[in-house]
């Protein structure tokens, strides 16, 4: 189990905080049949119940990886050495043993002592395996000793990291938690159950690995119907009331499969079960939050997103085509699985330009570059992408070449692609997507083209909005509304969350449909849009489409407070709704997972500060510098508060900290121009609101107080060309008129 260590970066909480609902789904086909069948209860009956009809798949899933995702510790299920080892990595000494034919881990726990650890599962197989230990309240914890099961030794996740015992990713915390983390997608049937009232679990599942009615569904109604006088006398239903039986299609199966294939939230305990993936899960989208800049790969994403970027999956490609679904290997191995489809020529020197049968010729590493993840388990990225050495010239994206010739540059790279296949390179959506995703003055006009462009993948123009909601302009918002009538969920979805970005002038009158949206999670994000514009007539108005899209976001927000970012989402929730005592409460509960949490902290100063509790708002912050000196955008909200505290010494000297540690936010330069501006120092603010404005060049506030700045100045031909750019991208903006009539603009 591996999760991104949160306290890399502040801005990857903050997405996560944006956006909190979940992603996938899974088919549940219902099937017109026999009332009999129909009226009866479905529920699961383990795999034996499969074996007398399906002996050979059964006995292939015997083999699998699927079988072996979590197992009950024993002498023939435990990979790792626990006779007396001992292993000693990142300032922590762990002892592995074994009493009374149980399993033990000596190793440091939450009070930062060692301690004896029963292990009672195992969790996973190949290519390493990790230990579950049982806590209290419910909770079982996976270790962060894990047995690299190809070299036979002890390794670390997240090794070379000294990681504290209080920390979220300490073995024993949030970030490690199997519950939350893991459970979903390692046993059938499974039932969180968790409690935020008691910050409790009781987690159920009806088998403890991945079994046969994981993928197909409860099997009771499929068992009753087989053996009904139904069947038998000819009245067969389509799937036999399983879910992806064989020869499903390729929606069905990647309905199937991907919701333990990607990297995605989910939105409730209540399961649809629908067609539509987003009415249980949000994936992740394509951007540089997670993915490189042209959408290959590159945290933990899993292969869902990267699939749905690919012509395989343009043409209909499933992942039967490839892979046994019940031994979970590839059907050929080698080449062989790509040959079934492509011409043997792409098997060739001529192609490959690398000898036969070495790794240069193999398909997938040219194809599907990977990366280890985990420590040493290597999986290949699945967009099928044509290596582009030349976009890493231009962009310092990955490349294939370069995986393998790692002592040679880019561009050596890309001149022998050039040699072996001519100057021209077929377009690909990268070539806009990577300067698209820079947020910059030239990043517009590539997010339109990719939008415009039909041929652009789905999940590629998801992305795309992604970007286009950061960058200024009523425009920008409008292309976002455009969007709100595509027939692809995601991007609805997309749209409506980018839109939190824009004035409600912008999409009011069209947010009502999207309230009563087919899809769940669209639902539950335009719920959010209206929440958050804190507008009581535009909320009264929607009537009952916003209060039950608001129950539903109401259910999506607790769903996830086991988590420590899911108590800050519910936090933010409540500070939306003006109940500043429950966000008070979750903020705390947060910080209580996860101390290292200073995104917490900044809201929960500004919670106390609405509740005119400025001295604890202060201390809060002064926490939070203590947790991360070099945070800007502490000193920058501390600038705020000693500005209410009437404070201007601490304001300069607040703003001045966070400037000296090169803060991107455009907003630190603006306020520190306004003090130089009221400080009558002219030429020193036009500098600050000169900073802030190559951050944000269409920013309505930088540009407006730059003309205010030169007006008071008498320089009116200095004013002008900022007025002329609030009047490109706010052309109906009433609050400057005045300005553009006194500048000769109308």
């Amino acid at each position: 189990m591996s999760w991104t260590h949160h306290k890399k970066t502040l801005i990857a909480v903050l997405i996560i905080s944006c956006f909190f609902l979940g992603s996938l789904v899974i088919v549940r086909c219902s099937h017109p049949g026999p009332k009999s069948i129909q009226t009866a209860a479905n529920t699961y009956v383990g795999d034996q119940a499969c074996v007398s009809c399906h002996k050979t798949e059964h006995d292939q899933w015997l083999l699998s990886d699927h079988y072996k995702a979590m197992q009950p510790a024993n002498d023939s299920t435990v990979l790792g050495d626990f006779n007396n080892a001992t292993y000693t990595a990142d300032g922590v000494t762990s002892k592995f043993f074994k009493k009374d034919g149980k399993f033990f881990i000596n190793t440091e726990g939450p009070d930062g002592k060692n301690h004896d650890y029963e292990i009672l599962y195992t969790f996973g197989y190949y290519p390493l395996q990790q230990y579950l230990v049982a806590f209290d309240r419910g909770r079982m914890q996976a270790t962060r000793q894990s047995w690299n099961s190809k070299d036979k030794k002890w390794f670390h996740q997240y090794a070379g990291q000294k990681i504290a015992a209080t920390d979220w990713l300490h073995w024993t915390g949030n970030g490690q938690n199997w519950n939350t983390m893991c459970a979903e997608c390692h046993s059938t049937d499974l039932k969180k159950n968790y409690s935020t009232e008691t910050d409790t679990y009781n987690t159920t599942y009806s088998a403890l690995t991945v079994s046969c009615e994981a993928c197909h569904g409860p099997a009771k109604t499929h068992i009753d119907y087989i053996n009904s006088s139904d069947y038998k006398n000819g009245a067969h239903v389509a799937g036999s009331y399983l879910r992806a039986p064989k020869n499903s299609n390729q929606l069905s199966q990647i309905q199937t499969c991907f919701p333990c294939h990607a990297r995605k939230s989910n939105i409730s305990a209540d399961l649809k079960n629908s067609n539509e993936i987003l009415d249980d899960y949000i994936p992740e989208i394509p951007t540089t939050d997670h993915f490189y800049a042209d959408g290959q790969a590159n945290d933990e994403d899993y292969t869902y997103t990267s699939f749905l970027q690919s012509k395989m999956y343009n043409r209909g490609v499933k992942c039967t085509n490839c892979h046994n679904p019940h031994t979970g290997k590839l059907l050929i191995a080698g080449n062989g699985v790509c040959l079934q489809c492509h011409d043997k020529k792409y098997d060739a020197p001529t192609h490959t330009f690398h000898a036969v049968n070495t790794e240069g010729a193999q398909c997938k590493n040219c194809h599907m570059p990977g990366k280890f993840y985990m420590g040493n388990d290597w999986r290949n990225d699945h967009t099928f992408r044509v290596p582009r050495p030349d976009l890493s010239v231009t962009y310092g994206t990955p490349n294939a070449c370069n995986n393998c010739h790692t002592n040679r540059s880019a561009q050596w790279a890309a001149a022998a692609v050039v040699k072996w296949f001519g100057p021209t390179r077929k377009y690909h959506f990268a070539e806009d997507l990577i300067p698209g995703s820079r947020l910059d003055a030239g990043s517009q006009a590539h997010l339109i083209r990719l939008i415009r462009d039909t041929a652009t993948p789905s999940v590629i123009q998801a992305a795309t909005l992604h970007y286009l909601s950061s960058l200024p302009g009523s425009n920008n918002g409008n292309e976002l509304v455009k969007a709100f009538r595509d027939k692809d969920a995601l991007i609805r979805y997309r749209a409506v969350t980018g839109l939190n970005n824009f004035d409600p002038s912008v999409w009011g009158e069209a947010i009502r449909p999207l309230l009563t949206d087919k899809v769940r999670a669209v639902r539950i994000a335009a719920a959010n849009l209206v929440l958050s514009t804190n507008d009581g007539d535009l909320m009264a108005g929607l009537g009952a489409a916003y209060t039950n899209a608001l129950a539903e976001l109401n259910n999506n927000v607790l769903y996830q407070t086991d988590f420590a970012s899911g108590n800050v989402m519910a936090a933010d929730y409540y500070l939306k709704l003006k109940n500043y005592d429950k966000a008070a409460s979750f903020y705390l509960k947060a910080l209580q997972k996860d101390d290292q949490m200073n995104y917490a902290r900044l809201n929960l100063s500004t919670v106390y500060n609405l509740k005119g509790n400025n001295q604890a708002a202060l201390q809060v912050l002064q926490d939070a510098i203590k947790i991360d000196p070099k945070n800007d955008r502490i000193y920058f909200n501390l600038a705020l508060l000693y500005n209410e505290l009437q404070q201007p010494g601490n304001v300069e000297k607040s703003l001045q900290k966070a400037i000296a540690l090169k803060t991107v936010n455009p907003r630190v330069y603006y306020n520190y121009g306004i003090l130089l501006q009221q400080k009558q120092q002219y030429q020193a603010a036009a500098q600050q609101y000169l900073k802030a404005l190559e951050l944000a060049p269409a920013d309505a506030d930088i540009n407006y107080a730059l003309c205010v700045l030169f007006l008071q100045q008498n320089n009116p031909p200095a004013a002008r060309p900022y007025a002329q750019t609030l009047k490109k991208y706010y052309p109906g903006d009433q609050r400057f008129l005045q300005l553009w009539q006194q500048l000769g603009l109308l």
